[in-house]
C-alpha cells in the first residue's frame, strides 16, 4: 500500500499533519490505493485571490528553506544520490537520481526534493516503488488534470514550489510506503546556459541532509569550438576544495565531486553531512572571430554571437530610485552603497542624472550632465543624504525620466550612437498618483522612444515583479529581482555590470532565402560586453552542406556586417563520437528559446484572442519537446496507467506567471517589426565569394581590384607596374626585422601606408629572410588607423578601438573608411572610395622550421593621391621615363640581362619573375619583370633606409 503526497508549502503545519493522518487512515481502510493533493495554482482558480496572498503561497518560509533536505524521512537509508549534467553547446540536460530504503518498522512518508534553476524546464520524472515503475510524460494541463481526475481516488500530485531563494525552484514529491520498501527517484530537467560577465555558470544544489554511501556529482561539458577556461568556485566549503576533480581537453571537460562517507562528515565523529550548498561550475568557450559561432545539428541551427575587442558605446543613464518609507533601513543602505560604486564606474563619455521618488518626485539634476569627477562626487553626496519616507509614485518618476532623455536627445546633447537607458530601483507597488499597473505600463510605452531602454530592479517580495518584468520587456530592457539581504548591494552592482558596457546597437542576424525557418528572435536592440545573443531555428532541406548567416550591427562610429558559415553534417558526426554529449541539444535549445519567447509575448498580448493563440503554440511545443511549463503538467503513470501522479508548474503572480525573460545579452526590440529571415548578400560578399571546396586552396577567384597594381609580397618583393611603358619592374628590400618601411605617404590626402618587417624563424643559406608581419593604413583627416597583422585586423580612431580576427568574413564602415575582410584570405581597405589597399594573408605550416606567417600588400595603380605623394610605392604614381635596351643573354640562360635608364641612372637589370598570389594563394602566378639589384638603388628615390619610419602611423619626412 502506498500514498503519494505533495505538501503545498502554504498549508498550515497542523493541517498538513491532519491530512497525512487522514490519508494514513484511508490507506489502512482501503488497502493498496492512492490519495492526492494538487499543488500548482490554476489561472482560472486564483483570479479572485488577493495577489499578495497568492504570492505567499508560492514561496517557502525561511524555516522551511533552512530545513530543506533532498531526501526526507525519519528512519530511512539513502543508498545513493547522484547528479549528472551533460552540457553541449551551452545547453544542459541534468539528471538527479536517488535510491532509498524505508529501514524502519513502520510505514512512513519519504520525500524526494530537488532544487532546480528557475530558468530550467523539467522534462521527466520517474519513480520505482517496490517494482512498480511510474513514467512521466508532459501533457497540456487540462488533459493531464482530466486523466488524473479519472484516477482521483488512486493518484497524487508531485509539484514545483517556488522557493524563497535567488535562483532556484523546489520540486517536491512525497511517497508513503510500508517498511522495507525500496524507492528509486529520477528527475530530469533542461536549461540553456546564459553568458554573464564573460562566462557561463552551471549550478547544482546539493543538500542531501544525511550521509550517503554513494554520493556523486558529474558535469560533462562539450563545446565544439573549444573550451577557453573551466573554474569550480569554492561554494561548498573549504573542506571539499581538494575533492573536486577537473579534467579537460581542447573541447571537453569533466568535473566530478565524489566524497566518501568520511569526507562528507561535518567532523570526524559527526553523523551529519557537511554537504549543504551549491556546486558551481563556470566556463567559457573559444571564439576565433567576432562573427559568432554557427552550429547545425539534428535539422536545427543555433547561432551564438558574443563579440569582444570593441570599444563600449557612450551611455546616457537616468537612475530612478524608490525612496518611499518601505525602503528605510537595510534596503536603502544597500542601495546607497551600490550606487556609490556604480557612479564610480561611469566614464567621461557618459551622461547621467538621478531621480528619487516617494509620493513626490525630485531630480538631482533637471537634465543629463557629463559624468565628470565633480558631478560624480556631487551625486554621491546627494544619494548619501536621502531619507526614505512616504508613498510610491512610480508613474510620475518614470514619466520624468523619459522626458529628461527626450529633452537631451532633441537638443542634440547626446551622441546619436550612444545608448540611452532608465534604471528603475523599487521595492513596492505604486500607492500615489496613477496606481493602476496597466495604465502605468501604457503611459511609459507611449512616451518611450525606440532608442531608449528601461531596466527594472525589484527589491524584495513586496514588489509586483510581473509588472516590472512586463514594463521592462516592452521597452527593450530586462528585469531582475534583488533579494533584500546582506549582499543586496553586490546584487545591484552585478546587475549594473551586465549592462554597463554596451558594445553594439541594432543587431540583426539573417540568413539566405529558403535556407531556414521557424527562427527565434533575430533582432536585438543592444549587445552588452560579456553576454551572448542566441538565435535558433530549423534548417530547410538543401543540396548544399553549408549554412551561412549574416549579422549586421552598429558600434561606436562603426557599421558592421559579419558572415559566418557552418557545415550542416559535421557536428552530428562529432557528437556521435562523444559518450557524454547531449545529441539532441540543438532541437531542444530551439524549443526552449521559442517557448521562453512565446511566454514573454503571452504576457504582453494585447487581446484575449492573441493570448489564446500564443497559449496553444506554447502547449503544443511543450508537449512535443516534453517541457513542464506554466501551461503544461507532467503526468507520471504506472506502466499499466492505473496509477497516476501529477507534476505541476505554479503560477506565481509576484514573480511573473509566464515570464520568459530576455534571452542572452541583448534587449529585445519588442517595439520593432519582426525581420524576415531573408537576406540578399551585399555586393561586396558576392564579389569576394570563396571558390568551391575543391578549389579552396586557390582562394578568391576574383577580387574587386584593378588588374594593374603595385604589390609587395614574400620576403619582401616589390613589383611596380608602369602603365605607360607597359612594363613591370621588381626589386627587393633587404632590411632588418622590426624596421617599419613607408610604402605610401601622402600628406595631401592624409593617407599613409607603412609595413613592419618580421624575420624568419632561422637563417636559411646564411641569410635571414624578412617579411611584412604588420601593415598599417592611416587616414589622418578622420584619425582612423587600420592595423593588419597575421593575427587580427584592428581599427582605432584615437578614442575607440575595435579588433577583428581573420576567422570570419566581415564588412566594417567608419566615416570615409571601409574595411572588407575575407575569411582567412585578405582584407581590403578603401578610403573615400578612391584609395584602395588590399592585404593578403599567408599562412604557413606551424611546425615549419624556417617560415612564418606573413602579409602581402596590393595597391591599385589608379588610386587618387595628391601630387605630393611619396613612399616606396607612392612615388611611382608619377610614372618615371624608363628605357630598356641592350637585351642580352645572362649568366643564367633562363634570365636575360639588359641596361635600364631611369631617373638619370643607368642600371644593369635582369629579366626574371615574381609571384602574384591573388588568384592562387598557394603557388602564385608568375609576373615577368625587370629586376633591379641592390634594394632598388637607382630606381627608387634616395636609399631604401630613407624610407624607414619610427611608427606605424608616421608620414615620410621629405627626401
Amino acid at each position: 500500500m502506498m500514498v503519494v503526497l505533495m505538501e503545498s508549502s502554504w498549508m498550515p503545519g497542523n493541517m498538513r499533519r491532519l491530512l497525512l493522518l487522514l490519508l494514513g487512515l484511508l490507506v489502512l481502510q482501503q488497502g493498496r490505493c492512492f490519495e492526492f493533493v494538487i499543488d500548482g495554482e490554476w489561472e482560472e482558480e486564483t483570479s479572485h485571490l488577493d495577489h499578495r496572498e497568492r504570492h505567499k503561497r508560492a514561496i517557502l518560509t525561511s524555516e522551511e528553506q533552512e530545513d530543506f533536505e533532498a531526501i526526507r524521512g525519519d528512519d530511512i537509508t539513502v543508498k545513493s544520490y547522484k547528479v549528472e549534467s551533460r552540457i553541449t553547446s551551452r545547453f544542459a540536460h541534468t539528471t538527479v537520481r536517488s535510491s532509498v530504503v524505508n529501514s524502519g518498522s513502520k510505514a512512513q512518508s519519504i520525500g524526494f526534493n530537488v532544487q532546480i534553476p528557475k530558468r530550467a524546464f523539467i522534462t521527466n520524472f520517474t519513480m520505482n516503488v517496490n517494482g512498480i515503475t511510474f513514467v512521466g510524460s508532459v501533457k497540456e494541463k487540462t488533459v493531464a488534470r482530466n486523466l488524473y481526475a479519472q484516477a482521483r481516488a488512486r493518484g497524487k500530485a508531485a509539484g514545483i514550489v517556488r522557493a524563497n531563494s535567488q535562483d532556484m525552484e523546489t520540486f517536491k514529491t512525497e511517497v508513503h510506503v510500508p517498511p522495507g520498501s525500496n524507492i528509486e527517484f529520477e528527475l530530469h530537467y533542461q536549461e540553456m546556459m546564459h553568458r554573464k560577465l564573460g562566462f557561463y555558470e552551471h549550478s547544482l544544489y546539493l543538500q542531501p541532509g544525511r550521509l550517503v554511501p554513494q554520493f556523486q556529482a558529474d558535469v560533462y561539458i562539450y563545446e565544439p569550438k573549444g573550451i577557453s577556461m573551466v573554474q569550480t568556485p569554492n561554494t561548498l566549503g573549504a573542506q571539499f576544495t581538494e575533492l573536486i576533480r577537473v579534467t579537460s581537453s581542447k573541447d571537453k571537460a569533466h568535473i566530478v565531486f565524489k566524497p566518501n562517507i568520511q569526507q562528507q562528515r561535518k567532523c570526524d565523529n559527526c553523523t551529519e553531512s557537511a554537504i549543504d550548498g551549491v556546486f558551481t561550475v563556470k566556463y567559457d568557450v573559444m571564439r576565433d572571430s567576432n562573427a559568432g559561432e554557427l552550429q547545425v545539428s539534428d535539422g536545427h541551427f543555433v547561432q551564438f554571437f558574443a563579440p569582444s575587442n570593441l570599444s563600449p558605446l557612450p551611455k546616457n543613464i537616468v537612475f530612478v530610485i524608490d525612496v518611499s518609507g518601505s525602503m528605510w533601513g537595510v534596503k536603502m543602505k544597500q542601495t546607497v552603497e551600490a550606487m556609490q560604486a556604480i557612479l564610480d564606474d561611469l566614464t567621461i563619455d557618459d551622461h547621467f542624472s538621478i531621480i528619487d521618488f516617494n509620493h513626490n518626485v525630485r531630480c538631482w539634476s533637471e537634465e543629463l550632465v557629463p559624468a565628470s569627477s565633480i558631478q560624480i562626487a556631487d551625486a554621491k553626496k546627494y544619494i548619501q543624504n536621502i531619507k526614505p519616507n512616504g508613498g510610491t509614485n512610480i508613474n510620475e518618476a518614470l514619466m520624468r525620466a523619459v522626458q529628461m532623455l527626450v529633452k537631451a536627445s532633441n537638443q542634440g546633447l547626446i551622441d546619436p550612437r550612444s545608448v540611452s537607458m532608465i534604471i528603475l530601483v523599487s521595492d513596492g507597488d505604486p500607492t500615489v498618483g496613477e496606481i493602476k499597473l496597466s495604465t502605468i505600463q501604457k503611459n511609459v510605452k507611449r512616451v518611450m522612444r525606440e532608442e531608449f531602454s528601461l531596466f527594472s530592479l525589484g527589491i524584495g517580495f513586496d514588489v509586483d515583479y510581473d509588472f516590472l518584468e512586463r514594463i521592462a520587456m516592452e521597452n527593450r530592457g530586462m528585469a531582475q529581482r534583488i533579494y533584500a539581504n546582506h549582499d543586496a548591494a553586490e546584487q545591484l552592482r552585478t546587475f549594473y555590470s551586465q549592462v554597463s558596457s554596451p558594445l553594439l546597437r541594432r543587431i540583426t542576424v539573417q540568413f539566405p532565402e529558403d535556407s531556414v525557418s521557424d527562427v527565434t528572435q533575430n533582432r536585438f536592440d543592444k549587445y552588452f560586453s560579456g553576454s551572448e545573443l542566441v538565435v535558433a531555428g530549423k534548417v530547410m532541406p538543401s543540396d548544399s552542406n553549408t549554412l551561412t548567416s549574416f549579422t549586421t550591427a552598429s558600434a561606436s562610429r562603426l557599421d558592421i556586417t559579419l558572415e559566418t558559415e557552418a557545415d550542416t553534417t559535421e557536428l552530428d558526426a562529432e557528437l556521435a563520437k562523444h559518450q557524454h554529449s547531449f545529441t539532441g541539444f540543438a532541437r531542444q535549445m530551439w524549443a526552449y528559446i521559442t517557448i521562453k519567447q512565446l511566454i514573454s509575448e503571452r504576457s504582453l498580448a494585447p487581446t484575449a484572442a492573441k493570448k489564446r493563440k500564443i497559449t496553444q503554440r506554447i502547449m503544443s511545443l511543450a508537449v512535443e519537446h516534453q517541457f513542464v511549463t506554466p501551461l503544461t503538467a507532467l503526468l507520471v503513470e504506472s506502466e499499466d496507467a492505473t496509477e497516476r501522479l501529477l507534476a505541476d508548474s505554479p503560477r506565481d503572480p509576484k514573480h511573473g506567471c509566464c515570464s520568459g525573460g530576455g534571452m542572452g545579452g541583448g534587449s529585445a526590440s519588442s517595439a520593432l517589426a519582426p525581420v524576415r529571415v531573408v537576406y540578399q548578400p551585399p555586393p561586396w560578399v558576392q564579389m569576394t565569394t570563396m571558390a568551391p571546396p575543391s578549389q579552396a586552396e586557390k582562394g578568391p577567384e576574383e577580387w574587386a581590384l584593378p588588374q594593374q597594381i603595385n604589390l609587395v609580397d614574400n620576403d619582401p618583393h616589390f613589383i611596380i607596374h608602369l602603365p605607360r611603358s607597359n612594363m613591370d619592374v621588381c626589386f627587393n628590400i633587404d632590411s632588418k626585422p622590426g624596421h617599419i618601411l613607408n610604402l605610401v605617404s601622402d600628406s595631401g590626402t592624409g593617407v599613409v601606408v607603412n609595413g613592419q618587417l618580421i624575420g624568419a624563424k632561422q637563417m636559411h643559406k646564411s641569410k635571414l629572410s624578412t617579411y611584412f608581419g604588420t601593415i598599417s593604413v592611416y587616414y589622418q583627416p578622420d584619425g582612423v588607423s587600420v592595423t593588419v597583422s597575421t593575427v587580427s585586423i584592428t581599427m582605432t580612431d584615437g578614442r575607440n578601438n575595435h579588433s577583428f580576427t581573420w576567422g570570419a568574413t566581415a564588412d566594417i564602415t567608419q566615416d570615409g573608411v571601409r574595411i572588407s575582410i575575407m575569411k582567412n584570405s585578405h582584407v581590403s581597405i578603401v578610403i573615400n572610395n578612391n584609395i584602395q589597399v588590399t592585404v593578403l594573408l599567408h599562412r604557413v605550416w606551424k611546425k615549419n622550421p624556417v617560415s612564418v606567417d606573413f602579409l602581402g600588400i596590393y595597391i591599385a595603380n589608379d588610386n587618387e593621391y595628391s601630387p605630393i605623394v611619396h613612399g616606396l610605392i607612392g612615388q611611382f604614381s608619377r610614372e618615371p621615363e624608363v628605357s630598356v635596351y641592350d637585351v642580352r643573354e645572362g649568366v643564367d640562360p633562363l634570365k636575360k640581362e639588359a641596361t635600364m635608364e631611369v631617373k638619370g641612372n643607368r642600371l644593369q637589370v635582369t629579366r626574371g619573375w615574381q609571384k602574384d598570389y591573388r588568384r592562387d594563394r598557394r603557388r602564385g602566378s608568375n609576373i615577368y619583370c625587370w629586376f633591379i639589384h641592390n634594394s632598388g638603388k637607382g630606381f627608387i628615390d634616395g636609399h631604401y633606409t630613407d624610407y624607414i619610419v619610427p611608427h606605424l602611423n608616421s608620414f615620410l619626412q621629405t627626401l
